[in-house]
């Protein structure tokens, strides 16, 4: 087992820790773009009833992920957070086995239950974040564990469409490798939390998903909550179509989209670690959220229009500079708490989007679904991107009503 952190090497385990996110990014992100067309190839072709189906796979994550939530978050407060990231990897690398092998769309579904029941380990690390940075570090700590996903985005699109090329399932084989080798990682090097865990055992009350949730009604917090919540949708809107959106409406095979994948990364990248919290700075949190949202309701306006792949890339430039705002908000939301309640914020926020991830793939898959439908043209298969660009909108009418949130001592 390793040793325990000394003090003063926070800084050595934040780049443990953004190890495991590149590790864990890479991971998913190689068959991200190839799970789709997987679930189309054992659906018989028919792109409508992929997308579907896509949408249900989406959801038989999200629902166990929603209750396994709070449950590993507890177990990670009581018998530490590396055992949970640990045995996170491990079950992302069973699930990506599940789909190699998968002889029909049910075991992709049955993968994602797994898969769902058992991935946990972002809000593990999130939560080992706390325990080694002092509170006025922790939001630069946060904003650069946000970043680690991108660098492990920017290379497993486009390893997955090269890898489709030679064989469709290959993608999910190397992906599953990746997985284990990252829990192997957490177990041989990544040391333990230096927090002291409570000797009490685990209560049920703290298992329960809806009891984390309850934070967010709180003044100050409310309209805030909600905003965040249909800046969520939004996302959901554009990603969850996206791979299927650009083969219908571009003709874009995997190495296509793998690359536009690999530079959106990219520029996520620069603008996450470098312009956000320059932005929050000079212009201060609320107007950086309400410019951002405003930059991101038209970039997915313009994607939604695009008539080609070209202006398709050109309108995806606003909405990554209005990505801006998502820190920003998070930022505004963490002082409406005192620290001791920070971790539960996390996790009530980790509930909210398991909560989107429900909701949104079946919402936005079924009518991607209608606007391809036979008789419809592929101009009309936007529109799920547009509703996000409305409910980014939305969103920022929320944060502009909204009361200034005070820092709670």
């Amino acid at each position: 087992m390793p040793p325990p952190p000394r003090p003063g090497s926070s800084r050595a385990i934040l780049v443990f820790l953004a190890a495991t996110i590149v590790l864990d990014a890479l991971a998913q992100s190689i068959s991200f773009p190839i799970l789709p067309r997987l679930a189309r190839s054992l659906v018989g072709g028919d792109p409508a009833r992929a997308a579907r189906w896509v949408g249900w796979l989406e959801v038989s994550w999200a629902i166990p992920q929603l209750l396994a939530a709070p449950v590993l978050g507890a177990l990670s407060d009581r018998f530490g957070r590396r055992p949970v990231i640990v045995f996170s990897m491990l079950g992302v690398g069973l699930e990506l086995i599940l789909n190699a092998l998968a002889p029909s769309i049910g075991w992709l579904v049955a993968g994602r239950i797994f898969c769902g029941l058992f991935c946990g380990g972002y809000a593990a690390v999130m939560a080992y974040v706390a325990d080694v940075t002092r509170p006025e570090d922790r939001a630069g700590a946060y904003g650069w564990m946000s970043v680690a996903p991108w660098v492990g985005v920017i290379l497993g699109p486009a390893a997955g469409g090269l890898l489709a090329a030679i064989d469709l399932r290959a993608p999910f084989w190397a992906a599953a490798a990746v997985a284990l080798a990252a829990s192997a990682y957490g177990a041989l090097v990544l040391p333990e939390s230096p927090r002291e865990r409570p000797a009490e055992p685990l209560r049920l009350a703290n298992l329960n998903p809806w009891r984390a949730v309850d934070l967010l009604a709180r003044p100050g917090l409310a309209l805030l909550s909600v905003a965040l919540l249909l800046v969520w949708l939004a996302f959901q809107g554009k990603d969850n179509m996206i791979v299927l959106y650009t083969a219908v409406r571009y003709r874009w095979s995997p190495l296509d989209f793998g690359l536009f994948a690999t530079a959106l990364a990219a520029a996520a990248i620069a603008v996450q670690g470098a312009l956000a919290g320059r932005a929050a700075r000079r212009f201060g949190e609320r107007a950086t959220v309400l410019g951002g949202l405003a930059l991101q309701a038209l970039g997915m306006a313009g994607m939604a229009l695009a008539s080609g792949g070209a202006l398709f890339w050109a309108a995806n430039l606003p909405a990554v500079l209005g990505s801006v705002a998502t820190p920003a908000l998070q930022s505004m939301m963490s002082q409406a708490v005192g620290p001791e309640e920070q971790g539960r914020l996390q996790g009530a926020l980790g509930s909210v989007a398991s909560f989107t991830g429900i909701v949104a793939p079946v919402t936005f898959t079924q009518l991607f679904a209608w606007t391809i439908a036979s008789g419809r043209g592929t101009a009309w298969s936007g529109a799920t991107i547009l509703v996000g660009a409305g409910l980014s909108l939305a969103a920022c009418a929320l944060v502009a009503v909204a009361r200034p949130v005070r820092t709670r001592s």
